[in-house]
């Protein structure tokens, strides 16, 4: 009986046994799953950092991050900026993409003493929240012109007196430079426009906006909160957080309340391919790499077979124009440095003592200068760029032509053609007919138009398959 009470037992322990491992289990699966919840739905900030230019490649980087953080839900996106200005078709770029953003999108305006001009201001007037460090400023958003130097203000000599007494008329009539030309006339109402529908949008200081484009003014810190522009002061991206934490922002017609406490702040660095495009879109990389290939393309055509300089040269032209079409270039300035190099080189085969070349030189720098068609800050070729490339590339085609045209008036000392003029010896007499002669330690069958007899000397006129056509040297004329 107790043998049977055993066997009983057993069953009944074992199936407690695996129902306390299978709650355990549970257990762990709902601990996880809670974890997994909270992480969930712990807040995420994005932070993208812009230094410098707004170029291409910036433009590229804020656009993937703004989509990146939208496929990741994130509660908001910082973008920190410290620039001077940029290109209008990047900045429109960017613009677009945070008006469709459907996450959130503060411009804050960071560290202490950076700047958002020009470029920079619009980009924060087109943000959801706008945000400034102490110390920091941003306006001058008046357009610079292409290809023209800046908008000027009239001559104090030109100023005609107000008809109405000097009363005033207006935040822009005394203050506002006058156009130069209508293109300029047309840029500043176009810009001016363009800021004013973004402020309508974002509830912020149209007048100032306005002002900012016409009479290119700037506000710190301070007076930007002061008079609506901006939102809020912090000092960093924490302090940022805690103070629109709670903040009601419309994305999209849809008012939402930024929920940040205790965000997870997450930091985007530009990847291999926007830090790519900002590399070549840098005016004075793009016209070094147009440069190495024109010089790489010229070197192996000049000398066919090396395959090194024509590789990197296709290469290395491909990108420059790749680089070129997203910069404001001028046709006018890359034909300039095309002549110019062309002229360069036809001086090493043109007797032309110097003319042609210095022309050449002269055109080139001329191109140079004139390559990039805008006044951006940061997107002009420096002079400490354009002397030495140019006296260099000078230097470097006149020496590498000369190299090429000194070789071609080499005589020829391999192959047959190195054979014609070549001096041998018959070795038999002969009455005219197929002979013999011993050319370059070599037995040769030769053909002569008179007797030759042994020993005597003999030049080489022409070659006639295997077979060379001989004089005696006495009479053989070059």
């Amino acid at each position: 009986m107790r043998k049977l009470a055993d066997k009983t037992e057993t069953p009944i322990v074992v199936i407690m046994e695996r129902l306390s491992i299978i709650r355990a289990f549970l257990s762990g699966l709902l601990l996880f799953g809670w974890l997994g919840s909270a992480a969930a739905s712990e807040p995420t900030v994005v932070v993208l950092s812009v230094n410098g230019a707004i170029s291409p490649g910036s433009a590229d980087y804020v656009v993937r991050g703004l989509k990146s953080a939208a496929d990741d839900q994130a509660q908001l996106v910082v973008l920190k900026m410290d620039t001077p200005g940029g290109l209008d078709t990047s900045m429109r770029q960017v613009i677009k993409q945070i008006i469709a953003s459907p996450v959130p999108v503060a411009a804050f305006v960071a560290p202490e003493g950076a700047r958002a001009a020009s470029a920079g201001t619009y980009i924060l007037y087109a943000s959801h929240i706008a945000a400034m460090a102490p110390a920091t400023n941003l306006g001058a958003a008046t357009p610079v012109n292409i290809g023209i130097g800046g908008i000027g203000g009239q001559p104090e000599s030109d100023k005609q007196p107000d008809q109405d007494g000097g009363k005033d008329k207006g935040p822009f009539s005394d203050k506002m430079p006058a156009p130069n030309s209508a293109l300029q006339h047309k840029q500043i109402n176009d810009a001016s426009a363009y800021i004013r529908s973004l402020a309508q949008m974002r509830g912020r200081n149209i007048e100032w906006a306005e002002q900012a484009v016409r009479e290119a003014v700037s506000l710190s810190a301070d007076e930007a909160l002061k008079v609506k522009v901006i939102d809020v002061i912090a000092r960093d991206v924490p302090e940022l957080l805690s103070k629109l934490d709670g903040r009601m922002v419309n994305v999209l017609g849809v008012v939402r309340m930024l929920e940040l406490k205790d965000a997870r702040i997450v930091t985007l660095e530009p990847d291999w391919r926007s830090r790519l495009l900002s590399a070549i879109a840098d005016p004075s990389i793009a016209y070094m790499l147009l440069l190495a290939g024109m010089f790489g393309l010229f070197f192996e055509f000049s000398n066919p077979g090396f395959v090194l300089p024509g590789v990197v040269g296709a290469i290395s032209l491909l990108l420059a124009l790749y680089a070129l079409q997203m910069l404001p270039v001028s046709y006018a300035g890359l034909g300039l440095i095309i002549l110019g190099i062309a002229f360069m080189i036809a001086e090493v085969f043109i007797p032309s003592f110097g003319v042609v070349g210095i022309g050449g030189v002269i055109a080139f720098m001329i191109g140079s200068v004139m390559l990039i068609d805008t006044d951006i800050p940061g997107y002009g070729i420096p002079w400490s760029v354009i002397v030495p490339v140019g006296i260099t590339s000078a230097l470097f085609i006149f020496f590498v032509g000369g190299l090429a045209l000194k070789a071609r008036k080499q005589p020829v000392v391999s192959g047959s053609e190195e054979l014609v003029g070549s001096v041998g010896e018959v070795l038999e007499n002969f009455d005219g007919k197929d002979g013999w002669a011993r050319v370059h330690g070599e037995n040769w069958r030769i053909k002569s138009r008179q007797p030759l007899s042994r020993g005597q000397k003999i030049r080489v006129v022409r070659m006639d398959g295997l077979v060379f056509d001989v004089e005696p040297l006495a009479e053989y004329k070059q």
